[in-house]
C-alpha cells in the first residue's frame, strides 16, 4: 500500500532517457527489452550533447552519459521547476530479510508509471522522453537492513576502523558453516579447475555493492585488486559502513582466486548511474547481490525499465551478469532474462546437497516464459542463512549486527573482530561471478548467453528440498525446476566442457 509522506531528500538521483533512436520511447515498449531489441533504444546521437547542455543550464548535475541515458541529480525543487511538476515521497511495502517493512519511493502525479517525470511541458522535450526517478534497492545478503547505512562515521568508528587490524584467519565455530575459500572452491568444484591453471587469471571482474575494505584476508593470500570507484552519492571509498560488499566479494575469489577485481560503491539510491559506472570500466563479468522485489507487472517502474534496458545493453557488448534471483523477493534485475539469476542450494556437512527455503524461485510475471534462477550456489539455511564466514571491516554494521548469540540466531563472533557469518543468494551470485571468470580464461570468444548455457548444462541436479515458500515453495526435482533450475554449478565441469 502507499502512503504518502512528507519527506524529500535533499537531492534526488535520476535518470533523464534521450530520445531513442527507434522513434519509440524506451517508457512506451510494449514488449520486454532484452539484448535483441535494446539498440532500439540507444540515445540519438545528435541529442546527447543538446541534451546535457540543456540539465546544466537548468541547475541539474551530470554525474555520467551512457548509450541510453543520462545520470543527473539535483535537489527535488529544481525537478518540479523544470519539468513544472510535483515530486512526492511515498511509502510503499518491501521485503527485506524475509519481513515486510517499507521504504521511501519518489514519484509524480503527471504518469501512472511509478517514478516517471513527464518531460512535455519543459525545455527539454526536444532532447528527452522521460525522467525515471532513481529507487531504493535491497541488498539481497542473509541480515535485517537499514535501506542505507550512513557514509558519515563518528570520530570514535573512524579511529577504530583506521587502527583495527583483523585476523587474516576466520574465528573457529562449532556448529556447521563454511570458510572460504576453501569450502566454496570444494563445494563447487573449483578446486580441479585450478588445479589445471584455470584461475580466472587476466579476467576483469566488476562488483557493484556497498564497499570493499582492505582485509588482510584478501591482502595476506596476494589476490589482485583495484582501487574501490564510487557510484553516484558514495564516498568514503577505503572504508565499507555496511560490510556486505566486503564479505561477499570472498565468494568471487575463493571460485577465481586470480581475478582482476574492482568493486563499484552503490549506496541502494542510484542503481543506473551506478551500473553505468561499472560497465564504463569494460569488465567481463559484472556481480550483482541487490534488487527489488517485482511480483506484479505494474510495479515496473521507469527506473526499472531504464535498468533493464541498462543491462542488455552491457550484455550485448559481451559483458557477462549475474544477479541473486532472491531471499523470498521475486528479485529484479535477478528475473532479467539476460543475466546469470543466482539461487541457492545448502550444502550439509556430509557433501549432500538440497534446496534451501531462504533462496527465491519463482516464475518471472514481468517477463514471459522467463524462471528464475538458471543455476544455484552455496546459500544457508533459514532463518538467517548465516553459514560462510566472512571478512568485513571491524566495527561495521554487519560485524555488530550479527555477531554474539547461539547460532542459527547469531553466529558467535565478536562485534568488532572483522568477521562475519551470512549468505543469502547475495553469495551465490559473486559464487557464479567467479566461476564465469574460469570459463572466460578457458575460452574468451565465449558470450554471455553461452556462459549461461554451459552453466545450466553442467550443473549438478537437485533432487530435493524447497524453495521459499514466499515465492511459492517449490520443491527440487530430478530435471530442470523452480527450486533450483538447473541445480548446484559445477565449476570444473563447466570448464571442461568448455574446453571440448
Amino acid at each position: 500500500m502507499d502512503n504518502i509522506t512528507n519527506n524529500l531528500p535533499p537531492v534526488v538521483y535520476a535518470e533523464a532517457s534521450v530520445k531513442s533512436v527507434g522513434g519509440r520511447s524506451l517508457f512506451e515498449a510494449s514488449f520486454p527489452i532484452t539484448r535483441e531489441t535494446v539498440s532500439n533504444f540507444h540515445s540519438e546521437p545528435e541529442l546527447i550533447e543538446p541534451a546535457v547542455e540543456k540539465l546544466r543550464s537548468e541547475g541539474f548535475e551530470v554525474l555520467q552519459v551512457g548509450p541510453i541515458s543520462i545520470s543527473i541529480a539535483a535537489p527535488p525543487e529544481v525537478y518540479e521547476r523544470v519539468f513544472k511538476t510535483k515530486i512526492i515521497p511515498v511509502e510503499r511495502d518491501v521485503l527485506k530479510f524475509n519481513e515486510k517493512t517499507t521504504s521511501t519511493f519518489l514519484d509524480t502525479p503527471d504518469t501512472d508509471t511509478p517514478g516517471l517525470i513527464d518531460v512535455t511541458k519543459s525545455s527539454l522535450a526536444d532532447v528527452l522522453e522521460g525522467i525515471a526517478i532513481e529507487e531504493p534497492r535491497v541488498r539481497l545478503g542473509a541480515v535485517q537492513q537499514p535501506d542505507l547505512v550512513t557514509n558519515v562515521l563518528t570520530e570514535a568508528e573512524r579511529n577504530f576502523m583506521a587502527t583495527t587490524n583483523p585476523s587474516a584467519f576466520p574465528p573457529p565455530k562449532s556448529y556447521w558453516h563454511l570458510n572460504v575459500p576453501a569450502d566454496i572452491s570444494l563445494g563447487l568444484n573449483a578446486d580441479r579447475a585450478h588445479r589445471e591453471s584455470i584461475t580466472g587469471r587476466d579476467v576483469k571482474v566488476v562488483m557493484i555493492d556497498s564497499g570493499w575494505y582492505k582485509h588482510p584476508y584478501f591482502t595476506e593470500r596476494g589476490y589482485h585488486f583495484n582501487p574501490v570507484k564510487l557510484g553516484p552519492g558514495s564516498t568514503n571509498p577505503e572504508h565499507d559502513e555496511h560490510g556486505h560488499g566486503t564479505g561477499e566479494s570472498a565468494n568471487i575469489f575463493a571460485t577465481a582466486p586470480d581475478v582482476d577485481f574492482t568493486m563499484v560503491k552503490y549506496n541502494l539510491i542510484s542503481s543506473n548511474g551506478t551500473f553505468n559506472k561499472a560497465v564504463q570500466l569494460r569488465p567481463d563479468v559484472i556481480s550483482i547481490s541487490w534488487g527489488s522485489d517485482l511480483q506484479d507487472e505494474s510495479e515496473f517502474s521507469a527506473a526499472d525499465r531504464l535498468l533493464a534496458a541498462t543491462i542488455s545493453e552491457a550484455v550485448a557488448q559481451g559483458i557477462t551478469v549475474v544477479c541473486s534471483a532472491g531471499n523470498g523477493q521475486m528479485s529484479f534485475p535477478g528475473q532479467h532474462p539476460d543475466v546469470i539469476s543466482a539461487g541457492g542450494v545448502y550444502m550439509h556437512a556430509d557433501g549432500t546437497f538440497e534446496a534451501t527455503p531462504y533462496a527465491s524461485g519463482f516464475s518471472s510475471p514481468i517477463f514471459e516464459g522467463r524462471n528464475s534462477p538458471d543455476v544455484c550456489g552455496l546459500v544457508g539455511f533459514t532463518p538467517g542463512a548465516q553459514y560462510i564466514m566472512l571478512p568485513v571491516e571491524p566495527n561495521d554494521f554487519l560485524d555488530k549486527q550479527l555477531s554474539g548469540g547461539t547460532h542459527p540466531n547469531g553466529d558467535e563472533t565478536r562485534n568488532n573482530d572483522g568477521w562475519a557469518a551470512f549468505s543469502g543468494t547475495s553469495a551465490a551470485a559473486p559464487q557464479l561471478a567467479g566461476i564465469c571468470a574460469l570459463l572466460k580464461q578457458a575460452s574468451s570468444d565465449l558470450s554471455p548467453a553461452q556462459i549461461k548455457e554451459v552453466l545450466k548444462e553442467t550443473a549438478r541436479d537437485v533432487i530435493s528440498g524447497s524453495s521459499s515458500q514466499r515465492t511459492g515453495g517449490h520443491r527440487a526435482v530430478s530435471g530442470v525446476d523452480l527450486a533450483t533450475g538447473s541445480g548446484l554449478v559445477d565449476a570444473y565441469a563447466a570448464v571442461k566442457r568448455t574446453r571440448s
